[in-house]
């Protein structure tokens, strides 16, 4: 989840509904301008024991954020406490129980992502290392309990975890337990947008099954190889799911704002303090009618953090978010940018996947949304083919649109490199989660996991 920072001076009372749609018609570019953003969480855990560090305790999270300003980091503060940073390449902030996150900045190419990957690498294994702090790549807590984490300071974190009890079973899980690795994708039209949000809704399940990297809950097999993607369906169906009406004839951005318009509340942010809003309702808002600040109307900005506040599998902001794959290695996160550049961005396989899906029915959508975080890449689509056959039927088209793109680094390489450890679980058959439980199958524990996970490697 973003860090929120100062608004800007563009801010200002929503007049109307065109304030709304605004936001989403900004993210509009030419292609030549198109851009790759990627978000990473790891886990972080002190060598020493294997705990979650608190944000207090020497060595902790607050010393590790601290330790990133040397890097030319600023901080971001919340009540005097340093809660996230900013800087040429993105911003880092904490989601909940402490993961650490690398939200980077706008790329034109993967290359330049890769690169940002690095910089994030080194750094943190330096700080982190003067610290005994290690960081693990997976898409959730293998051995901790809800207990054993802690909550950072952050207003909207106190906020979040009183009212997520109240709408779903999983949502402290999903808060505390959990980390994802990110794509945020560029359009170029309302058009464009909803061509790219319907074969990306629809391909999300692939993205699931490939990077399913959370099979180990509190020690033991939990039963599934993304327990992070069941999480969430049952943290709070009014803000999560994959979002049927987009595949309405009438989807655009208009529909998206009466869905956002329907997601309860979390807070508004006020004078340097989160106000609790949760469950009320922003068209109450936009009315002056809130009774969190009643008589008071709401800001561009307050518009902004409530579209942060929803969670499907494809959120719309002034971008697309890809947000249906575990967390993993720092190299699988450009594995993953370059899965759905390779898709999004090269017009002829974006018609070839927008065809295929075409076929799929609102049932065979839900079906492997409900399916895939069990079966990964064996859910099958309906009863033509599974998952796994798909993803090696389109790994070639993708290899191909990456070579077309034509950008390379100083090497002379081109991006379908970052393509590699996909190729690699596709080949095999097996996921990570598959390939962490063989191992805990031979050897009957998780002894193996700090070493065999370690976010930083391999690297490629």
């Amino acid at each position: 989840m973003s860090t929120r920072q100062t608004s800007s001076s563009k801010d200002h009372p929503i007049e109307n509904r065109d304030d709304l749609l605004r936001i989403f018609q900004s993210g509009e570019k030419p292609k030549a301008q198109w851009r790759v953003g990627t978000e990473h969480e790891k886990l972080v855990y002190k060598k020493k024991d294997h705990q979650a560090p608190s944000y207090k305790e020497a060595g902790g999270i607050r010393d590790l954020l601290q330790g990133f300003t040397r890097f030319g980091w600023t901080p971001i503060y919340e009540n005097d406490k340093i809660i996230g940073l900013s800087g040429e390449d993105g911003g880092i902030s904490l989601e909940p129980a402490g993961q650490f996150e690398l939200s980077g900045a706008p790329r034109s190419t993967i290359h330049e992502s890769y690169d940002e990957i690095v910089r994030h690498i080194n750094q943190t294994q330096e700080v982190g290392g003067e610290l005994g702090l290690g960081f693990l790549g997976l898409g959730l807590w293998p051995d901790k309990k809800r207990s054993d984490l802690p909550l950072m300071p952050k207003g909207r974190y106190k906020i979040m975890t009183e009212y997520m009890p109240k709408v779903g079973k999983l949502g402290l899980d999903m808060m505390l337990r959990t980390c994802t690795i990110q794509s945020n994708v560029d359009y170029g039209s309302e058009a464009d947008m909803v061509k790219k949000f319907r074969a990306s809704l629809a391909l999300q399940p692939l993205a699931t099954a490939i990077f399913a990297n959370s099979p180990f809950l509190e020690g033991q097999p939990n039963g599934f190889l993304s327990y992070r993607s069941h999480i969430w369906t049952d943290t709070d169906p009014q803000r999560t799911g994959m979002l049927p009406f987009v595949f309405d004839d009438d989807f655009g951005y208009e529909r998206y704002i009466d869905y956002m318009l329907s997601v309860p509340m979390y807070f508004v942010y006020r004078n340097g303090q989160y106000i609790d809003a949760s469950g009320q309702d922003f068209r109450a808002f936009l009315r002056g009618e809130l009774p969190a600040l009643p008589g008071e109307k709401p800001l561009l900005s307050d518009w902004t953090d409530h579209l942060s506040t929803a969670f499907p599998e494809v959120r719309l902001k002034s971008y697309l978010e890809m947000r249906g794959a575990d967390g993993a290695s720092a190299m699988m996160s450009p594995a993953l940018s370059a899965f759905w550049i390779s898709i999004l961005y090269d017009s002829d396989l974006l018609d070839h996947v927008s065809e295929i899906v075409k076929t799929w029915d609102l049932e065979s959508y839900q079906a492997l949304r409900n399916d895939v975080p069990k079966k990964g890449l064996k859910t099958m689509i309906g009863n033509r083919q599974s998952l796994l056959d798909l993803g090696r039927a389109l790994l070639p088209l993708m290899e191909a649109a990456l070579k077309k793109r034509a950008f390379l680094n100083d090497k002379g390489q081109n991006e379908s490199r970052y393509l590699a450890p996909i190729r690699q679980i596709l080949e095999s058959g097996q996921s990570f989660s598959e390939k962490l439980l063989a191992k805990h199958h031979e050897t009957g524990n998780l002894d193996f996991i700090y070493q065999d996970c370690d976010w930083a490697h391999p690297r490629i």
